[in-house]
């Protein structure tokens, strides 16, 4: 399936799939159920860096953050030991208006029941969210601050250091103006910002913090000759198929917000309930569409905002209802394409939606039963795919290198992280356990 972004005057394609039933969302989203015990969770983590003036010892943070424990009414951000904050400001990123917060000791944060058995020596950035988290939904934040720490970012020898165990899981630091990236150990995107700094990013799979380390010289040209020519639609010469543009070629990967997780029925149905979540900030944009990828057939769509928790009405419709309609889905299709369609609000200007999408794919080249073996044979191309096995399966081949655990039922979820622009051409296969009760 392809996912379609579409306003009155313009239609955003990309590749993508979605959705799930709300009993598989609660067994493997990042929420959990309200109780006494609950604790404060959240996903979707993205920091920004951007490296001030070395003498400085400071760097500037951008934290895209989204709360998920249901009913939620407060955010604690905690402050760095060994750094010192300053500059702080909090939004709300679905409206984009600024958030009431304050800094609170650990102790005074312990006294909210969701942060019971927090580090009582850790400050807090308390921020009170714009709306309670709603129930399977969530609550975006961005936090600004400034850190000085002498510890992570220093002078040695002729070369800026930025040396820092960094344990979220989606990165940028920007390289101060001049400087030309000359060490990183972490494998990384390196791209251009629009004034010609330098920036790194990268994806974090691992269940560990990364030990990033980057080293950085003066001898990179400032002001206009130093911005970068704008990225093309030229797709690679020498690739043996059609390659993904330059353009896209070029965009960071960590920094995208479309994940989506798929679980798995019993192989004989052919079928996976899957939902995918995504950010939309393009304003005016008011639908969206999802085109049934080739072999596939769809059900049971549904929809809903994230931040709010207001559901959307969704439309089954086929390329020839599409044409009739005059409603252009960015890319070539056949009267009998299969098409989701999902309006929502205008996003307005400074304002973004974020969407969870869910629905059921019936797929018999792509998910079998071969003999005794379980087969999920797929193209991904978001950042960010998971993968939930039927109850009763254990896993024995797994093509591209995932990340596994098991959930509270017994289940078996593979996570694939591609930092490439390129899909993931995941293999995996599976047989019955002698006994499912024991993997419980």
């Amino acid at each position: 399936m392809r996912r379609v972004l579409a306003t009155a005057s313009s239609v955003l394609t990309v590749l993508c799939c979605a959705a799930i039933p709300s009993l598989a969302q609660q067994a493997s989203a990042p929420t959990i159920t309200t109780s006494a015990a609950a604790k404060q969770t959240e996903t979707d983590e993205y920091t920004r860096y951007e490296l001030l003036a070395p003498d400085t010892a400071s760097f500037k943070i951008y934290y895209e953050v989204t709360a998920t424990t249901p009913g939620a009414k407060f955010f604690y951000n905690p402050i760095r030991k060994g750094s010192v904050a300053s500059d702080e400001a909090v939004f709300d990123s679905m409206t984009g208006e600024p958030l009431h917060f304050e800094v609170v000791s650990g102790a005074e944060a312990q006294k909210d029941p969701l942060m019971t058995g927090t580090d009582a020596g850790t400050n807090y950035i308390k921020i009170s969210l714009a709306r309670p988290v709603p129930p399977e939904g969530q609550g975006r934040v961005l936090i600004l601050k400034t850190y000085k720490d002498a510890q992570s970012y220093y002078r040695e020898g002729g070369a800026i250091v930025f040396n820092r165990p960094l344990s979220i899981k989606r990165n940028k630091v920007i390289l101060p103006a001049g400087y030309e990236l000359v060490g990183c150990n972490v494998p990384s995107q390196v791209l251009p910002e629009v004034d010609g700094r330098i920036s790194v990013s990268f994806l974090n799979a691992s269940s560990g913090e990364a030990p990033l380390l980057l080293h950085a010289k003066l001898g990179a040209p400032t002001g206009s000759s130093a911005a970068p020519r704008a990225a093309t639609k030229a797709r690679s010469w020498e690739s043996p198929f059609q390659g993904e543009t330059e353009r896209s070629r070029l965009s960071e990967r960590a920094h995208q917000d479309r994940d989506i997780v798929y679980f798995l029925q019993q192989p004989e149905t052919h079928a996976f309930s899957l939902y995918h979540d995504y950010t939309e900030s393009h304003e005016g944009a008011d639908k969206y569409l999802n085109v049934v990828r080739e072999g596939s057939t769809v059900s049971d769509p549904s929809a809903y905002i994230l931040d709010t928790g207001e559901k959307l009405s969704t439309k089954m419709m086929s390329g020839a209802n599409l044409s009739a309609a005059k409603i252009d889905a960015g890319e070539p299709l056949t009267a009998t394409t299969q098409v989701v369609l999902i309006p929502f609000p205008p996003v307005k200007k400074g304002q973004s939606i974020r969407l969870r999408i869910s629905e059921t794919y019936t797929a018999p080249t792509s998910y079998r039963l071969d003999g005794d073996e379980l087969t999920f044979d797929r193209s991904l191309g978001r950042p960010r795919n998971a993968v939930v096995l039927p109850a009763g399966w254990y896993l024995t081949a797994s093509a591209i290198p995932a990340t596994v655990t098991q959930l509270p039922d017994g289940r078996i979820r593979l996570d694939f992280w591609n930092g490439r622009s390129d899909s993931v051409d995941v293999l995996i296969k599976a047989k019955r356990r002698a006994n499912a009760s024991a993997a419980q």
